[in-house]
C-alpha cells in the first residue's frame, strides 16, 4: 500500500509542487541524485572511478511531450559524452537513456523521433568510446522500447537493454536477448503495475529475478545484475561461477547513494561494479521511486526532515 501510494505520488503534479518547494527536501535528494549540472555528474563519476567503480549516467527527464525539450535532452547527452571523452572518463562511464525523455510519447511520430534522437546519442557515445543503455519504463513502453533497441543494434550492437523481473513477460525477453554481444541490465522493477502484467508479491518477484538471472548467465550475452538485495548478489555470483564466467563477462549495478559500503566491498573483491548516477533538474519522479523501492529510504527521508525542523 505504501509503495503504491508513493508511486502514485511520483506522477502527481500537486505533490510534486509541494515536495520541490520544501527547502528541507534538497539535502535528502542529494543522497540519491548527484546534482543538477554536468559538472556535478562529472565530479561524482571521477570520485567513483577513483574507488575502482564504473558509472552509468542518467540525465533526468521523462514523459517529454515537447519536441524542443527532447532535442535539449539529446544535446545534454552529447555534451556529457564529449566531457567524458575530454576528461578521460569514457572507459569508466556510459550513459542511460529513457526514450520517453527523447520523444517516445510525442503525439506525432513519437517512436520515430525517439529512435532518431537515440541514434544521435549512440553516435556521440561511439565517438567518445563508450556505450548507451536504454532504460525501461512502465509496461506500456516495453514493446516500443525493445523495437527501438532492435533498430539501434543494427548499427550499434553494443546498445544495452533493461528488463524488469516483475513483469510476467520478462523470462521470454531474457531468452530473446541472451545472445552473443547483447548487454542486458536485469532489475526488479520500480513502477506501479497491474496484476495482469506483473507479479505483485515480493517473493514472486524474487523468484522471477532468479529465473531470469539463470537465463542470462547461461547465455552468450553480458548480464548486468542490478540489485541491492544481498541474496540476489550472492545468487548472481554463484550462477556466474557455475556458468564458468570470468569477472569481466558480467557486472553488478547499484544506485548512487544506496548501500555505498556494499558497493565498495563488491568492487574491492575484484568484481565489476557500476553505479547508476542520476543528475539534472527533473529529479522528482526518480526520487519518489527510490523512496518507494525500499522502506529504509523513506525512513531516512522522514528522519532527515524531522532533524531539520
Amino acid at each position: 500500500m505504501l509503495r503504491s501510494t508513493l508511486l502514485a505520488a511520483a506522477r502527481s503534479q500537486g505533490v510534486r509542487r509541494l515536495v520541490e518547494a520544501n527547502p528541507l527536501t534538497k539535502p535528502v535528494v542529494e543522497r540519491f541524485v548527484a546534482g543538477t549540472t554536468p559538472e556535478d555528474a562529472v565530479r561524482a563519476t571521477r570520485a567513483l572511478r577513483d574507488q575502482n567503480m564504473y558509472v552509468t549516467l542518467d540525465h533526468l527527464g521523462e514523459d517529454t511531450l515537447d519536441a524542443q525539450q527532447a532535442t535539449d535532452t539529446v544535446r545534454a547527452y552529447q555534451q556529457m559524452l564529449e566531457v567524458l571523452a575530454t576528461e578521460g572518463l569514457a572507459d569508466r562511464a556510459e550513459v542511460s537513456v529513457k526514450l520517453s525523455a527523447v520523444g517516445q510519447f510525442l503525439p506525432s511520430d513519437g517512436e520515430k523521433i525517439a529512435l532518431d534522437n537515440a541514434r544521435l546519442i549512440c553516435e556521440a557515445a561511439a565517438a567518445a568510446g563508450t556505450t548507451v543503455t536504454l532504460d525501461m519504463e512502465d509496461h506500456t513502453t516495453t514493446d516500443s522500447t525493445l523495437g527501438i533497441l532492435r533498430d539501434l543494434r543494427v548499427d550499434f550492437p553494443w546498445v544495452g537493454a533493461v528488463l524488469q523481473a516483475y513483469l510476467h513477460r520478462t523470462e521470454q525477453d531474457c531468452r530473446d536477448l541472451a545472445g552473443e554481444g547483447s548487454r542486458v541490465r536485469l532489475c526488479k522493477g520500480a513502477y506501479s503495475e497491474p496484476a495482469s502484467v506483473a507479479y505483485q508479491d515480493k517473493s514472486e518477484v524474487d523468484r522471477s529475478y532468479v529465473r531470469c538471472l539463470k537465463i542470462l548467465m547461461a547465455g552468450e550475452g553480458y548480464p548486468m545484475v542490478a540489485s541491492h538485495d544481498p541474496r540476489m548478489v550472492a545468487i548472481a555470483a554463484d550462477l556466474a561461477a557455475r556458468s564458468g564466467r570470468s569477472a569481466d563477462s558480467y557486472e553488478f549495478q547499484m544506485l548512487y547513494g544506496i548501500r555505498a559500503e556494499e558497493q565498495k566491498r563488491i568492487a574491492a573483491e575484484g568484481n565489476k561494479l557500476r553505479v547508476y548516477v542520476a543528475y539534472g533538474d527533473e529529479w522528482y519522479g526518480y526520487f519518489m521511486r527510490r523512496l518507494a523501492e525500499r522502506p529504509a529510504n523513506l525512513v531516512f527521508f522522514l528522519r532527515s526532515l524531522i532533524s531539520q525542523n
